[in-house]
């Protein structure tokens, strides 16, 4: 019989990230929240870019259909029950400011009234993604 070779196969163990490796993938601990926003649909386009000044980078926009009855609706004062449903991810430290600003349209603009409040997030994956959404533009550094 021939004597099999019993050597094994070694595979190479990875190197452990140096302190300066793993400093240049840090990213900024920008908090990002939902912001949701319910609008009449007619000013859905108007709000989505008074949002998008917030230096918001996603938002998406879904039609939806109020679900009170006529009593209710004359009841309210309101006469329209087809809303829009904008989604937005914000950096929390500019939520304060689209607060305010979203309140002050609701209040002041004819047929602008709506409703907005935040979910905070807790976790992105991907450091791409989360810099996209968070708008950091800090260039991301490919290793040779």
């Amino acid at each position: 019989m021939a004597e099999k070779n019993s050597k094994k196969a070694s595979i190479p163990k990875r190197a452990k990230p140096t302190a300066k490796k793993a400093a240049s993938n840090k990213v900024a601990a920008e908090k990002l929240e939902l912001l949701v926003t319910v609008v009449n649909r007619n000013k859905a386009e108007y709000y989505t870019d008074l949002i998008q000044s917030f230096d918001v980078n996603m938002q998406a926009t879904v039609l939806s259909h109020g679900t009170a009855d006529a009593k209710m609706l004359v009841f309210l004062g309101l006469s329209d029950t087809e809303k829009s449903v904008i989604f937005s991810i914000i950096q929390e430290k500019k939520i304060n400011d689209a607060v305010a600003v979203l309140e002050k349209k609701f209040n002041t603009i004819k047929d602008g009234k709506g409703i907005a409040f935040t979910i905070p997030l807790t976790s992105v994956i991907g450091t791409l993604i989360y810099r996209f959404l968070s708008n950091n533009r800090t260039p991301v550094k490919e290793e040779k």
